[in-house]
Parts: structure tokens; sequence; C-alpha cells
């Protein structure tokens, strides 16, 4: 049975695509590569060399100088940056406080692409985050949008936190979610979009079994174009 060579899931923030995606790709042997990681970790970069005021050439300067990497680790995955696991540090509050700034610099946009264009390249990859199937992507094999609702995500993310150890509040994780969104679909440049010949999970009802295993069969079911 034939699988599609490249998977490309988009959707909002919070959205199940990590958590769905990096079990589905274990199990079918795919690469995850987790695209809103890498932007998480040159925020994170951003932040320890001081330059969150520093104009846009210097931060697309220090991007285009990273090594960035992400690879298999067990169950999970691992971002490298400069080869330092960055998994746990890139969940920070003050990532999430300007990530999506960062995000929003085309330079910066133009760097990652490149390298995200390189990682599909080595092998059989599920690409996951807001414009794969629109810009990095945009002639992958399979194409799927996965959605949920403001709530149902802020939901899923504070239980996440929480189980992780880290202090969390509901609302102000909605209220970030709700930045995000606006920020993601409104900038000038690569702006989430739901691609037309997209498969779409709405996950609001759907427990992340029940998620994974749609996903998954949707890869399985998925048919050569002749």
């Amino acid at each position: 049975m034939a699988l599609p060579r490249t998977v490309a899931i988009d959707g909002p923030a919070g959205a199940g695509k990590s958590s769905i995606c990096r079990v589905v790709a274990r199990d079918l042997g795919y690469l995850f590569v987790d695209t809103g990681a890498f932007y998480r970790a040159v925020t994170l970069a951003v932040i320890r060399a001081g330059l969150l005021d520093a104009d846009d050439a210097a931060i697309i300067r220090l991007t285009s100088q990273l090594n960035l990497d992400i690879v298999p680790q067990h169950d999970q995955y691992a971002v490298l940056l400069n080869g330092e696991d960055v998994t746990q540090a890139i969940q920070q509050s003050g990532v999430d406080a300007n990530v999506s700034r960062i995000s929003a610099i085309s330079g910066v946009r133009a760097v990652l692409n490149e390298k995200y264009r390189q990682l599909a390249a080595r092998g059989p990859v599920i690409m996951a985050g807001r414009d794969i199937g629109t810009v990095v992507l945009p002639q992958a094999d399979l194409k799927i949008y996965l959605d949920a609702s403001p709530e149902a995500r802020a939901e899923r993310r504070y239980r996440q936190r929480i189980a992780g150890g880290q202090q969390a509040n509901y609302d102000e994780i909605l209220s970030s979610l709700r930045s995000r969104d606006a920020s993601d679909s409104q900038r000038e440049v690569d702006p989430l979009r739901r691609p037309s010949d997209a498969t779409y999970v709405h996950t609001d009802d759907l427990d992340i079994e029940s998620a994974i295993r749609q996903v998954k069969q949707i890869i399985l079911n998925w048919q050569p174009a002749h």
C-alpha cells in the first residue's frame, strides 16, 4: 500500500497538531516536523541574545546563523537549537508572548521555510504548521487542516502545562490564543489559511485517541493522483 511521501498539516495554535502528528508519524514511519517549534526556538534565541527590541535585520541575521533540527526521541521528539535540547525551554511564557511577532518577520520565515523544505527532502515527512499546505509544501501529496474552537484549545494547553508541572492560567491562555489567531490570520506574510484541497478535521468533540485514528485513516486511505 502506497502512502503519501509528504503530508502537510495546518491549523491554528493549540489545535492538537503536535500531539496528534507525533503519534501518527511514529506509528506510520514518518519524520514529524513541528514548524511551530522552530519559530519558538528562534524566539528563544532572540530572547537569549537580548534582541527583542532589535530591528528585523538583526533578528533575520541571527536566525540565519542558528543550527536548528528536530529528531525523534523515544515517543516524543527533541527540538535542537545549536545542538542544545530546548524542547521544554521553548514552552516558556516569554516565548509565548513573543513568538507571534518573531514569526511574522518575512525574512525569518524565508530562512525557516528553506530549512523545512530541506527536512522534507530527507524522506517521508509529516509537517505541521500554519502555512505548510499553502506556502512551504504547496505540492504536498496530502493536506489536512486540523481545527478546534479557541476554548477547547485553551483547555488542552492549560492541562498540558499543569501536567508538565508549569504554572498556568486558563483565561490568560485563552486570551493569548485569540490574539495569536488574529495575528496569524491577518499578517501580511504567509497568513494562516485553510488550503482549498485540504481534508478538514474538527477536533472539539474528539479525544486525542479518536483524533489520532481519524488522521491516521486519512493518510492510510490516500490514493496517488493519476
